[in-house]
């Protein structure tokens, strides 16, 4: 049944009342919406269920993506429609703004179902890997998934405006024009994109790498670098928002990709077990030698470093295999009770701190000469 026809039966419907006519139209129109939309709801529900646990990605990505754009899109055709019948009955000068609202519209669906999929697939790339015990890097992921939507974006934009009877090429020109002016006034917010940029190119640290600056109180594991900040979760839980300008003034250490920790501790021995210290060295050097945390690759030093004030320090220089901030404590606290042990195994003990007063002479100064007696 064509529209005409459609409208000349409601019309004998209505008995010529053109009014009521148009109204069951309008009704009728959105009855067909809302029935459609509860059915494809229903269709794209039960599809992202069953995509949903399929071994690949792709398909539940695709149809996750599509369920909110889709019915958004079937609102918009069926308003758009409305809007013409509206047109065509009372020919007002507002409907004709029907047609591009209807277009920007649709152009507004489709480059929110490239994003939401864009966002899917770049999540289920990510879990993929995991699932497959894979080494899944983030940041590069997060980084073409953010050029992929920029770039939808812009695109997006571009049409709209060409769709509206703009012309693309006066906007291009006028955008380089106008950039300088932008460039002025937005010069932190440049810096820090482009920050940003060399975060991603020179690749200092990913997502879920322990940093920490030198030059800034920042410290802490990196969870997200967006194109203008990076958000770092500090050690007491903290979110601390950093501009990626900032990373091109100061200095980074990524501690997540040291080789080795490093044990660096001074044992002090009492001063009078002077000759048991050669045999202590020894010990504890066989035992970081036999010690299957400790790697042998890399320089271990155990010498008596100098005579302390009130003890003998031992200097004890190690790394060990593991870089895991817990494990590495585990293994320091086994060598220094298996130090311990050592000392104890020659008859030493530890020093502590010790002061030498010499309280005879202290107190033949403090009495002074003392009187001659008096006779009785």
């Amino acid at each position: 049944m064509s529209l005409d026809s459609l409208q000349a039966w409601l019309l004998r419907l209505t008995r010529g009342d053109a009014l009521f006519a148009l109204v069951l139209q309008i009704f009728l129109v959105v009855l067909m919406v809302v029935v459609f939309n509860f059915f494809l709801r229903r269709l794209l529900a039960k599809l992202e269920r069953r995509t949903r646990m399929t071994e690949t990605p792709w398909d539940f990505a695709l149809v996750s993506a599509l369920r909110k754009p889709l019915t958004v899109l079937a609102w918009i055709i069926g308003l758009a429609f409305v809007g013409h019948l509206l047109d065509s009955e009372t020919e007002a000068t507002i409907f004709e703004l029907v047609v591009p609202a209807r277009t920007i519209g649709v152009i507004g669906c489709l480059t929110w179902f490239l994003l939401r999929l864009i966002r899917n697939v770049q999540d289920g790339v990510i879990a993929q890997r995991t699932a497959r015990n894979r080494p899944a890097d983030r940041t590069t992921v997060d980084a073409v998934g953010k050029l992929l939507r920029v770039s939808v974006l812009i695109t997006a934009v571009l049409v709209m405006l060409q769709s509206l009877g703009f012309s693309i090429s006066g906007v291009l020109a006028f955008g380089g024009v106008g950039g300088i002016a932008v460039g002025f006034a937005a010069k932190d917010l440049l810096a820090n994109f482009f920050g940003g940029l060399m975060v991603y190119w020179d690749r200092p640290f990913e997502v879920g790498d322990w940093i920490r600056s030198p030059d800034k109180e920042i410290e802490g594991t990196v969870e997200d670098i967006g194109w203008r900040l990076t958000r770092i979760r500090t050690f007491d839980m903290r979110p601390l928002y950093v501009p990626n300008g900032l990373f091109n003034t100061i200095a980074v250490e990524n501690a997540s990709r040291m080789t080795n920790r490093r044990i660096d501790e001074t044992i002090r021995v009492r001063l009078h077990d002077i000759d048991k210290v050669a045999g202590i060295v020894s010990d504890i050097k066989v035992m970081l030698a036999a010690h299957p945390e400790i790697d042998q690759n890399q320089v271990t030093i155990v010498n008596l470093l100098k005579f302390g004030a009130s003890s003998l320090d031992i200097l004890v220089y190690t790394f060990t295999r593991t870089t895991a901030w817990v494990a590495f404590h585990e293994i320091k606290q086994d060598v220094m009770l298996q130090i311990v042990g050592i000392i104890a195994r020659h008859d030493a003990e530890l020093a502590l701190p010790a002061q030498l007063l010499n309280l005879h002479d202290s107190r033949e100064r403090s009495a002074g000469p003392q009187p001659a007696s008096l006779p009785v």
